[in-house]
C-alpha cells in the first residue's frame, strides 16, 4: 500500500499537479484589477508552484485537496487551508493570521445585538477570524448573515447546517473563505435591522433568498460546501463582484443554481472573473450551472450528472472557457445541449466567445461553441491548468461538505 501511494505521489508530481501560492491582496473592494493583470498573477503563481512542489500530495489530482487533506494533523493546521486556493479567488485568505473563534451557540435571537459565541457575532467582527464550530449544529437564522471582511467559516470537524431561514450575504467586503458547510432550504429575509460590524447596524430590505449572495465582493472562495433547495440561487455573484473561486461543492435539488452577473445592462460586471472548478452538479438540478453575464468565466473539471434545461448559459457577451468537464446529458432528446445563449439572436450570440476544450460529452451531450476559435480571447478566462476529463470522477468524488474527524485524514 505504501508503495502504491509513493507511486501516485511521483506520478502526479511529474504531471505537475499544482498547488497555487497565496498572494497577499488588497483589503478593499473599491478597485478592480484589470483582468489581464490578474491572469499574469495566476501564471506567476503556477510557475512558482512548479518550482516548489513541497506540499505533500495525496495523489487525487485535485490540487486543492492534495494540498491539505492528507494531513492527519489538519485540526492543528487549519489555517493552512488558505494556502491551497486556486483560480481567480486564490488570493482569498479569509481569516488567516487571526485568532480561532469557536461557535458554541447555534442561536440567532437578535440580529442587531448578537450573542457572543454565535456565528453572527463572529462574522461581524472587524478583526481577522478563523471561525470553527464546537459541535454539530443546525443554525436557523432570523435574518441574512451579513459578513464583515477577513473571515473564514470552517465547518471541518462538525456537521454544520445553515438552513430553514435566510442564509449568507457577502456585501461589499473582501477576503472571505466558506468551507465545509451544508447550506439548504434558504428563505428570504430583510425588512429589518441587521448588524454588519460592531459599529454599525442598518435597515435591510427583502433579500433574494440565495444560499450565498455575493454583492460587490472580492477575493471570495467557496469550497467543499453542499448546497440545495433555496428560494432563489444557490450561489449568486453580482454588482461588480470578482476574484471568485467556487470549488469542490455539491449542488443538488434546485432550479436556478448559479448566477454570475447582475443584469444585461449592468456593465460594471464586465471585469468579473470567476473560476468554477471540481464541483459536482448532481441530481434535481434544472439550469444555470452557471448563467454568466459580461465577464470572464473558467469552468473547469466539473462533473455534470443532471440538468433538465441546460448546464451552462449566459447573455451580454460573456467569455466562457469550458475545459476538462464531464457532461452527462439527460435522456430527453430535446435537452442534450449543454449550452444556452440567452436573450439574443444567433446573429448576436455567434460572436460571443464560448469554447469547449477537452470536455467529455456523454449520452449525446453537445456544446454549441461560438465566437473566436483561437486561444488568445480566452486568456482572461484562464485561471488554472485543466486536468484530463477522464480524471473528473476521481477529482470530484468527495465534492461537498466533508466528514473530518480529529486525528485522521479528511
Amino acid at each position: 500500500m505504501l508503495t502504491h501511494h509513493l507511486f501516485q505521489l511521483v506520478f502526479f508530481c511529474l504531471a505537475l499537479i499544482l498547488t497555487p501560492v497565496l498572494v497577499t491582496s488588497s483589503s478593499t473592494t473599491s478597485s478592480v484589477k484589470d483582468p489581464d493583470l490578474v491572469v499574469e498573477e495566476v501564471q506567476r503563481s503556477i510557475n512558482a508552484s512548479r518550482r516548489n512542489l513541497g506540499y505533500l500530495s495525496c495523489g487525487s489530482g485535485n490540487p486543492v485537496d492534495d494540498c491539505w487533506r492528507c494531513d492527519r494533523n489538519w485540526e492543528n493546521n487549519r489555517q493552512h487551508l488558505a494556502d491551497c486556493g486556486i483560480g481567480f479567488g486564490k488570493d482569498a485568505n479569509g481569516g488567516k493570521g487571526g485568532r480561532i473563534y469557536v461557535v458554541t451557540d447555534s442561536g440567532d435571537d437578535d440580529p442587531v445585538n448578537p450573542k457572543p459565541g454565535t456565528l453572527r457575532h463572529a462574522v461581524i467582527q472587524d478583526e481577522l477570524l478563523w471561525i470553527i464550530f464546537q459541535r454539530d449544529m443546525v443554525i436557523q437564522l432570523k435574518q441574512e448573515l451579513v459578513m464583515n471582511s477577513h473571515k473564514t467559516i470552517d465547518g471541518r470537524g462538525a456537521s454544520v447546517h445553515i438552513a430553514g431561514g435566510p442564509c449568507i450575504t457577502i456585501h461589499y467586503v473582501t477576503n472571505i473563505i466558506i468551507h465545509g458547510i451544508n447550506i439548504h432550504d434558504c428563505k428570504q429575509g430583510g425588512n429589518g435591522d441587521i448588524r454588519n460590524s460592531p459599529e454599525h447596524a442598518g435597515w435591510w430590505t427583502v433579500s433574494d433568498g440565495d444560499g450565498i449572495s455575493i454583492f460587490g465582493g472580492k477575493n471570495i472562495w467557496v469550497d467543499h460546501c453542499s448546497l440545495s433547495n433555496c428560494h432563489d440561487g444557490l450561489i449568486d455573484a453580482i454588482h461588480g463582484s470578482t476574484a471568485i473561486t467556487i470549488s469542490n461543492n455539491y449542488f443538488t435539488h434546485h432550479d436556478k443554481v448559479m448566477l454570475l452577473g447582475h443584469s444585461d445592462y449592468y456593465t460594471q460586471d464586465k471585469d468579473m472573473q470567476v473560476t468554477v472548478a471540481f464541483n459536482h452538479f448532481g441530481e434535481g438540478l434544472v439550469q444555470r450551472m452557471p448563467r454568466c453575464r459580461h465577464g470572464y468565466f473558467h469552468v473547469v473539471n466539473n462533473d455534470y450528472t443532471h440538468w433538465e434545461m441546460y448546464a451552462i448559459g449566459g447573455s451580454a457577451a460573456p467569455t466562457i472557457n469550458s475545459q476538462g468537464n464531464r457532461f452527462l446529458a439527460p435522456n430527453d432528446g430535446f435537452r442534450k445541449e449543454v449550452t444556452k445563449h440567452e436573450d439574443a439572436s444567433e446573429s448576436e450570440w455567434k460572436n460571443w466567445n464560448w469554447r469547449s476544450e477537452g470536455d467529455l460529452m456523454l449520452n449525446g451531450a453537445y456544446f454549441r461553441q461560438s465566437g473566436a476559435g483561437a486561444s488568445s480571447p480566452y486568456a482572461r478566462a484562464s485561471s488554472l491548468s485543466a486536468r484530463p476529463s477522464s480524471l473528473v470522477g476521481s477529482m470530484t468524488i468527495t465534492a461537498g461538505a466533508l466528514t473530518c474527524r480529529r486525528g485522521s485524514r479528511c
